[in-house]
């Protein structure tokens, strides 16, 4: 059974809004482009699903580019002995977008973002990056003052 017809292995909404937020942080990584809202339109309007399926993605994309200069400075403090600049693309998109999260985003479980990391990095990554990932979240995850396995009301 493939996951098109079982829902068992259909991601949720939220988990495939964070597939496409983490696809956009990579190419938007690779390629800046000029225009960053038209560039998300045509992104998410090329997406399998409607594009105002992807509302939370775009939220999550917006964020991680408004708050890049806070997130990239929490990857660097807590990657001793690892240039920044030879952080693998695709893990630092994984990285922004979980971070972004656990700073920013009260309103979700610090635990969910952490595993939601884990599973793109199984997904879209090589094995070593799972634990690369894992340990730099859990350095920033440490440092956070709220509950990490429930949202936080605003």
């Amino acid at each position: 059974m493939t996951s098109e017809t079982d829902p068992a292995n259909t991601p949720s909404p939220r988990h495939s809004n964070r597939i496409a937020a983490m696809q956009f942080l990579y190419m938007w990584e690779v390629n800046h482009p000029e225009e960053l809202t038209e560039s998300m339109r045509r992104f998410f309007e090329d997406q399998e699903q409607p594009r105002e399926t992807y509302a939370f993605a775009e939220e999550l994309v917006f964020g991680c580019i408004q708050e890049l200069e806070t997130i990239d400075k929490a990857i660097q403090s807590h990657t001793q002995n690892w240039a920044f600049s030879r952080i693998a693309k695709t893990d630092l998109a994984i990285l922004r977008l979980a971070i972004y999260e656990l700073l920013f985003r009260k309103d979700i479980p610090p635990i969910v973002s952490i595993n939601e990391a884990i599973d793109l990095s199984k997904t879209f990554s090589s094995p070593d990056s799972k634990r690369f990932i894992n340990g730099i979240l859990d350095k920033v995850k440490t440092q956070l003052d709220r509950p990490l396995r429930s949202a936080q009301e605003e």
